[in-house]
């Protein structure tokens, strides 16, 4: 079992570039075992700034992409069929709290409410996993730490986390980083030149205003990342651009028009 939990261990240091005191405010909440709450628009860097903590801090990272169909067996764990009769196989969650990872749900919000109340006896200072079908109650690895994500303004009002489960966790926002430091983060993670970064970075806050205007989401870093990552392949900036950041982002053919504009506007 120590070779598995060794899969989940991040072996490189991947790169983040800190924002505020976000690195140290999550250093304070392991330590102190409180369950982390990160919450922001999609692509801003959640999970790069999870990665970057497993790695700071030594310890498996178990990551689970929640689903609107995902169930409580799907995170705890089920009883499976082999040739020798029944077996119990541990979920994510329970691997994670078992052999003492950080277990990191990201975009909870997307799985079924019944689904997310099982993590609250996890949550507080029982840190405690009742597996019914087992008849096991699970005290979690001294290591475990619990992380979740979501994104708050896309979610509506019938998938937001419920009081009893957002009062468990403390809460660190993301947001896009400023004009500066954006650029820095474009340019390193793409390839691109700094004078292409700044451009890639402009464009993307004009189309950040118009978000409530027309798109329901802004261009993200990720996708600016994308975008730099094309024209460092030798792509014309437009066609990246429009690939990586117009075309994904929105099929109205006004909007398009407005962020093609944009593109021409610095390339």
């Amino acid at each position: 079992m120590t070779d598995v939990i060794e899969q989940y261990r991040v072996t490189g240091e991947p790169y983040y570039r800190p924002v505020t005191d976000e690195v140290a405010m999550f250093e304070a909440a392991y330590a102190a075992k409180m369950p982390v709450m990160l919450k922001g628009p999609t692509g801003c860097g959640k999970t790069r700034f999870v990665e970057h903590m497993a790695w700071k801090l030594g310890k498996p990272l178990v990551t689970v992409a929640c689903n609107e169909d995902m169930t409580a067996s799907d995170i705890v764990g089920r009883f499976l069929l082999d040739a020798d009769g029944t077996r119990w196989q541990d979920g994510p969650l329970t691997f994670a709290a078992r052999h003492g990872a950080i277990c990191y749900l990201d975009e909870i919000v997307e799985a079924r409410q019944d689904t997310t109340v099982v993590i609250h006896p996890l949550t507080d200072n029982r840190r405690v996993l009742p597996l019914e079908k087992k008849g096991e109650i699970l005290r979690a690895h001294p290591d475990f730490h619990l992380v979740i994500s979501y994104n708050p303004g896309y979610q509506s009002l019938m998938k937001d986390l419920k009081q009893s489960t957002k009062q468990r966790f403390g809460a660190l926002d993301f947001n896009y980083p400023e004009h500066a430091v954006e650029v820095e983060i474009v340019a390193h993670e793409s390839g691109v030149n700094a004078e292409d970064a700044d451009k890639l970075v402009s464009i993307a806050e004009r189309a950040r205003n118009l978000k409530g205007h027309g798109l329901d989401e802004g261009i993200s870093t990720r996708m600016l990342i994308h975008a730099g990552s094309l024209m460092a392949q030798g792509i014309a900036p437009v066609a990246a651009c429009q690939m990586a950041l117009v075309r994904p982002i929105t099929d109205d053919p006004d909007m398009r028009d407005a962020l093609d504009a944009a593109v021409t506007t610095y390339f």
